[in-house]
C-alpha cells in the first residue's frame, strides 16, 4: 500500500501526459500532412506485402518516399497500429503519441539515475514539466519521427547510465536504443554518436570494468546498423542535408569575394575575409537562435506545425526557474551534473547547419535536458516555500499551481479552438474532403486529374483510397529526377499536374486551386479550409472547344 502511494503522482503524471496527448489525435492537427500520410502508406503496405509504397522488400536501410530517403524505424512501429485501427489518421499518429508518453515516464527513471542523491521530488517535477510541455505535447500529436528518436535516445542514456551503477546487462538495451534513434530521424544520426562518445569518454574506467557487455553492445550495435552503414555513405543519404544545409549559402562566397575584391585581394585580405569565417559566423548565429527568448518562451517555432504561435516552446512562468535551475546546476554539480549541458549543447549541432532557425524539431532531441534544468529550480523554490511561515508558504504554493493552471488551460484553448480554423491550410486541409467526394463519383469520369499545388497528392490518393499496393507498383507512373527527388505523375484513372496545367481529357474530372480554374469550365463543387477561404475547385470542362 505504500508502494502504491509512493507510485501515484507518477501515475497521475502519466494520466495527465496520455490525455493530452491521445484526446482527439485523430482530429486536431485538423488533417495529415503528406510526410504523415507517406509513413501511413508505407506501413499499410509493409503490413499487407512486406514491401514498401515502392516494392522494395523489407527496407532496412531507408524509405525512398518522395526522394527523402527517410530512417525506417517509424514505418515499422505504424504496421501494428495500422491492422488494429485501420489506415486513417489516429493510427498513424499512434506511435508518436505513445511513445511520447513513454518518454515522460523514461525521463522520470533517467533523472533518479542521472541525480542518485536526489529525493524523488525532482524526477516527479521534471517528467511533469515534460508531460504539461507545449514543445513536446505538439511534436507527440503528429507522426514525427523525431518525437520516437528522442525516445530512444533517453532510453539509450538511462540505460547506459543503469549499467555503469548497476547492471552491466543494460548495455546491451542502451545499443539498441542508440542504433534504434539512428534509424529513427535523421538529426540522431549526428546527435547520437556524439553523445556516445561523450559517455564512453567520461565512463571509460567503469566500461572496462565491464567489458564482456561492452563487447556485446558494440557487436549487437553494429549488427542493427549493418544494413544502413553502407548507404550512409551514399548521395541519397546526403540529400536531405544538401537541400537543407548553410554551406552551400552563396551568398557566403559572394561576400567574402567582394571584401576581398574591396582590399585588392592582398595576402591577408584572404584570411580575415576567408568564405569559412563567413559560414562559421552563419553557423553560430544560427545556433544560437535557438536561446532567442521570443522563441523559447512567446512564440515558438514559426512553423506552425511545430507552434500554436502564440505560446513559446515552453511556458513563460518556466524561464525564472530555467535560470535557477542553471545557476544551481553550475554550483552544486550534483550527481552527473555535466550530462545536461553537455547534452543539449550537443543536441542543437545539426540545427545549426539548416537554414531555417531556430527549429523546434531538429532540437527536439535536447529534451529532457530544458525540463530538468527547470525541475531544479522549481525544487529549490518548493525547499524555499517549506521554509516560510505556513500561510505565506501556502499563499504562494496556490498562486503558483493557479498560475501553472491557468497557463495549461491557454494553451490547449488556443490548440483546440482556434489552432484548426487559423492553420489548417498548413496541414494540407483539403485532400480527405475532396477524395471523399471523388470516390463518389469516380465512376462516372474516364480520367481524374487533380493539382499538385497542396503538395505531393499521390500520397493522399492512395492513403485515403487505401489503394493496393500491388496495382499501385504495376500502374504508377513514376519520375526520378538526377537530384534523386521522386514524383507520380499518376496512377490508374488520376492524374497529377503541375504549373503546366491538366490535358484536356473528354470525359474527365478536374479539380485545382480557385485561381487557376478556367473561366468556362463549370464548377461542381468548392472545398474549403477550415477558416472558410476556398481551397480546392472540382470542375469540368464545358467542351474541347472553348478551351
Amino acid at each position: 500500500m505504500e508502494k502504491y502511494k509512493k507510485s501515484l503522482p507518477l501515475i497521475l503524471v502519466l494520466i495527465l501526459a496520455a490525455a493530452l496527448r491521445f484526446w482527439g489525435l485523430g482530429i486536431n492537427p485538423p488533417a495529415l500532412n503528406w510526410d504523415e500520410a507517406a509513413w501511413g502508406y508505407n506501413a499499410y503496405s509493409l503490413g499487407q506485402t512486406g514491401r514498401d509504397e515502392f516494392g522494395r522488400f523489407l527496407p532496412l536501410n531507408y524509405l525512398e518516399s518522395f526522394g527523402d530517403f527517410k530512417p525506417p524505424v517509424y514505418a515499422y512501429l505504424t504496421i501494428l497500429p495500422v491492422k488494429i485501427f485501420g489506415l486513417n489518421e489516429f493510427a498513424v499518429r499512434f506511435p508518436s503519441a505513445f511513445f511520447g508518453v513513454l518518454t515522460v515516464l523514461l525521463t522520470y527513471f533517467l533523472v533518479k539515475e542521472m541525480f542518485p542523491s536526489t529525493s524523488l521530488t525532482l524526477p516527479l517535477i521534471a517528467s511533469f514539466l515534460l508531460a504539461i510541455s507545449p514543445w513536446h505535447i505538439m511534436l507527440s500529436r503528429a507522426a514525427f519521427e523525431a518525437n520516437v528518436a528522442t525516445f530512444f535516445i533517453i532510453a539509450g542514456i538511462f540505460c547506459f547510465l543503469r549499467a555503469i551503477n548497476q547492471d552491466g546487462r543494460f548495455l546491451p538495451l542502451a545499443a539498441l536504443s542508440f542504433a534504434l534513434s539512428l534509424q529513427t530521424f535523421n538529426t540522431a544520426r549526428v546527435v547520437t554518436p556524439l553523445l556516445v562518445f561523450g559517455l564512453v569518454v567520461a565512463f571509460r574506467q567503469r566500461l572496462w570494468q565491464k567489458r564482456n557487455w561492452l563487447l556485446v553492445s558494440v557487436i549487437l550495435g553494429l549488427l542493427l546498423l549493418l544494413p544502413a552503414l553502407r548507404f550512409y555513405l551514399t548521395p541519397q543519404a546526403k540529400l536531405r542535408f544538401k537541400e537543407v544545409n548553410i554551406f552551400t549559402e552563396a551568398s557566403v562566397v559572394e561576400t567574402a569575394n567582394q571584401e576581398m575584391t574591396n582590399d585588392n585581394w592582398v595576402w591577408w585580405s584572404r584570411i580575415i575575409h576567408n568564405r569559412r569565417w563567413g559560414y562559421l559566423r552563419l553557423f553560430l548565429r544560427h545556433y544560437f537562435d535557438h536561446f532567442n527568448p521570443y522563441f523559447l518562451f512567446f512564440k515558438g517555432d514559426g512553423n506552425p506545425k511545430f507552434s500554436t504561435q502564440d505560446v513559446g516552446e515552453f511556458y513563460l512562468w518556466e524561464l525564472p526557474f530555467l535560470v535557477a535551475g542553471i545557476l544551481i546546476l553550475i554550483k552544486k554539480k550534483p550527481g552527473y551534473w555535466w550530462l545536461v549541458p553537455f547534452w543539449l549543447l550537443v543536441g542543437i549541432i545539426p540545427a545549426a547547419t539548416a537554414r531555417e532557425t531556430p527549429h523546434a524539431l531538429r532540437i527536439e532531441t535536447t529534451l529532457p535536458t530544458w525540463q530538468i534544468l527547470t525541475a531544479l529550480g522549481v525544487v529549490e523554490f518548493w525547499n524555499f516555500l517549506d521554509k516560510q511561515k505556513r500561510f505565506i508558504g501556502y499563499g504562494l504554493l496556490v498562486a503558483c499551481w493557479g498560475l501553472v493552471t491557468m497557463s495549461v488551460v491557454y494553451f490547449q484553448h488556443g490548440y483546440w479552438r482556434h489552432y484548426p480554423v487559423e492553420y489548417s491550410g498548413e496541414w494540407q486541409y483539403g485532400y480527405k474532403p475532396v477524395i471523399d467526394y471523388l470516390k463518389s463519383v469516380e465512376n462516372k469520369y474516364d480520367q481524374i486529374w487533380f493539382t499538385d499545388n497542396l503538395g505531393r497528392p499521390y500520397i493522399y490518393f492512395l492513403f485515403y483510397l487505401k489503394y493496393s499496393p500491388k496495382s499501385f507498383w504495376q500502374k504508377a507512373q513514376v519520375e526520378r529526377d538526377p537530384f534523386g527527388f521522386v514524383h507520380v505523375r499518376g496512377f490508374d484513372k488520376y492524374h497529377f499536374f503541375g504549373a503546366e496545367g491538366p490535358r484536356t481529357v473528354e470525359g474527365a474530372l478536374y479539380v485545382d486551386a480557385p485561381t487557376r480554374v478556367p473561366d468556362h469550365a463549370s464548377r461542381i463543387k468548392t472545398f474549403n479550409l477550415l477558416n472558410d477561404s476556398e481551397i480546392l475547385v472540382v470542375y469540368e470542362r464545358v467542351t474541347q472547344q472553348n478551351d
